[in-house]
């Protein structure tokens, strides 16, 4: 393939990323194969939000088939268009609603990965609020105005949603502190948009506001930070949730049918166009979608909202619903993604390959004959494998590709999400422990 030279940083997290089996959080492009078509939606949907609007999907596919890889490749394409990303992944301790602090734990990891185009890897919170504030602060000195005038005008449409008004205090507070360099004032404002304060006593003795972010008000400030970072100059919010079939794995039906409520929620404001400025992918698992027992279809409401077109078929495709299946990679593809990390490896110059064309294609037939068709349909192993070949080639400068592709010992990917939470991690905060899902149609 022919490009430019790849930076060495970007070369060795790629590479570092892929020999761990992890998705890598920069230089996806240099990899990225396929799925054009849902790439252009995802573009689309991203500029809708930076026109104001609001976007919902769920990608959904099976393990293995690149969800991870699928929302990293359009958060970045979303930074690039000025666009701040926030991620996390769902887990037993982090959920969309919550009574115990779970919803709030999901808040907080959310913040701490506030992503901008000048902070990819995240922890770009400080730097949307010194934004703001020193935008403001022009604007008051071309103005001939108090900054505080400034800051008050800007953030009146904060302080008409809810929560506002204490959002809008505490990034007064940011200012004050920036004003008297008070770095403990401004340490204190970012705890309490990151939702680090967990009790309101603390939170109004450090600021002198009355609420913090809890369980229950965690998507009115997704909401906030939204309209925030707009009036911060950036084009909106875009929240990426991962691995949602961790919601699917509860075996609490109430938890997990509030956590449906709460999806609903989002859902409804996104196509009715309520919400302004921002967009939600969530991923997960074709189970995770269509069960009727567990899944999201087993709510009736989320059902009706993301069931798929009649009219499409294989050869019929549309794209214009929230939700978007990921194809899995054909050989081909597979082939193409080879060549591109056998280019990674070697920083973009042809000349230090380490391997031919022909070595790619033994090393799919190897791959073919010890697991099938699983080798491109959950192509993690075998990527983990064709990227330890190259290092034991680069390490070794005496052996050769084909003495060492008939030693690769590649496994079928196993998938964890078949494996149901620990009951401690999934016991409901109403004292429920168990699910009733096995007596709900019996009858007497």
């Amino acid at each position: 393939m022919s490009g430019g030279k790849i930076h060495i940083r970007d070369r060795d997290a790629i590479i570092q990323s892929l020999r761990a089996g992890v998705v890598p959080r920069r230089g996806q492009q240099h990899i990225q194969v396929g799925r054009a078509k849902e790439v252009e939606i995802l573009a689309n949907d991203i500029d809708r939000i930076a026109d104001g609007g609001s976007s919902i999907r769920f990608v959904i596919g099976a393990y293995g088939s690149g969800k991870t890889f699928f929302l990293n490749l359009v958060r970045s394409i979303g930074l690039e268009k000025k666009l701040v990303a926030v991620h996390a992944d769902l887990t037993p301790d982090r959920r969309i609603f919550s009574t115990g602090g779970h919803a709030r734990a999901l808040y907080a990891e959310l913040m701490r990965n506030v992503s901008t185009r000048s902070r990819p890897d995240g922890g770009g919170l400080a730097g949307v609020v010194e934004r703001f504030v020193s935008s403001a602060l022009s604007e008051a000195r071309r103005r001939s105005v108090e900054p505080a005038v400034v800051l008050r005008e800007r953030m009146g449409v904060l302080s008409e949603m809810v929560g506002g008004y204490d959002f809008a205090h505490v990034i007064e507070c940011y200012w004050r502190g920036h004003d008297s360099g008070d770095e403990h004032l401004k340490r204190d404002a970012v705890r309490w948009l990151r939702a680090e304060f967990s009790t309101k006593t603390d939170a109004r003795k450090a600021l002198g506001v009355r609420t913090i972010i809890d369980d229950s008000t965690v998507y009115d400030h997704l909401k906030l930070m939204a309209a925030f970072v707009r009036l911060a100059g950036f084009g909106g919010l875009l929240v990426c949730l991962d691995e949602l079939v961790n919601l699917y794995k509860m075996s609490n039906g109430r938890a997990r049918n509030t956590n449906y409520e709460q999806i609903l929620r989002i859902l409804n404001d996104c196509l009715q166009g309520t919400a302004e400025g921002i967009g939600f992918l969530l991923s997960g698992t074709p189970e995770f979608l269509t069960d009727t027992r567990r899944g999201l279809f087993s709510y009736q409401a989320l059902q009706s909202r993301l069931a798929e077109n009649t009219f499409a078929s294989d050869d019929l495709v549309d794209h214009t619903g929230p939700v978007i299946r990921l194809a899995n990679l054909s050989p081909e593809d597979i082939y193409v993604l080879l060549m591109n990390i056998r280019r990674v490896y070697a920083g973009g110059d042809a000349d230090r390959y380490l391997v031919p064309d022909e070595a790619l294609r033994a090393f799919m037939d190897h791959c073919s004959q010890r697991i099938g068709d699983a080798y491109f349909r959950t192509p993690r192993n075998t990527i983990k494998q064709f990227v330890h070949l190259l290092a034991i080639l680069e390490q070794n400068p005496g052996r050769t590709w084909t003495e060492l592709i008939s030693r690769s010992d590649i496994e079928p990917d196993e998938n964890p999400d078949d494996q149901p939470l620990p009951e401690d991690a999934e016991a409901d905060e109403t004292g429920a422990d168990r699910d009733d899902d096995d007596l709900e149609s019996f009858r007497l």
